[in-house]
């Protein structure tokens, strides 16, 4: 069972455009149905984080939004903090799903149980699955649909709503 997913933000997240105002303001685009399927998965018991290569305070405000607990910017190694997480937590690779969209990612991708990379994503990057939707256009959530199912948690996740 996947119990923690680890989220890569620019391109997965988001869809890697970076937005620059005039005034020298930075933004990015977020996916309101991926901030749902986060926080579904958390209220579910399941874990998440966000370990991402660039530092960004819009990162860490949606962070904070989602009550996302392990967020990690600024990080080149994503595979060795993805351990540490994994130790805090008594939990092993075999636990872990993951999402990413380009070389940096795909050491982690590697090895975890389940991975994921969206539809737009470097073609020469390897994951179990190549999703439908573009990094910042549902992809996370997607992720999250087909993780729900595997864990054959589908009934317990509709029973909220349905």
């Amino acid at each position: 069972m996947i119990k923690i997913i680890f989220l890569d933000v620019d391109g997965s997240l988001t869809d890697g455009a970076l937005y620059h105002a005039e005034s020298g303001e930075t933004m990015k685009r977020f996916d309101v149905k991926d901030g749902f399927g986060i926080q579904e998965w958390q209220r579910c018991g399941l874990h998440v984080a966000i370990i991402t290569g660039k530092s960004s305070q819009i990162v860490a405000n949606r962070a904070k939004e989602l009550k996302i607990p392990f967020v990690f910017q600024g990080e080149k190694d994503k595979f060795g903090r993805a351990s540490e997480i994994l130790a805090e937590l008594g939990l092993d690779f075999s636990e872990a799903a993951a999402i990413g969209d380009d070389l940096n990612d795909a050491k982690l991708l590697n090895a975890v149980g389940m991975s994921f990379k969206p539809s737009d994503a470097l073609n020469s990057l390897s994951a179990d699955y190549t999703l439908n939707a573009r990094g910042g256009h549902g992809a996370v959530r997607e992720m999250i649909e087909i993780l729900v199912d595997k864990n054959n948690m589908r009934e317990i996740w509709n029973s909220k709503w349905l």
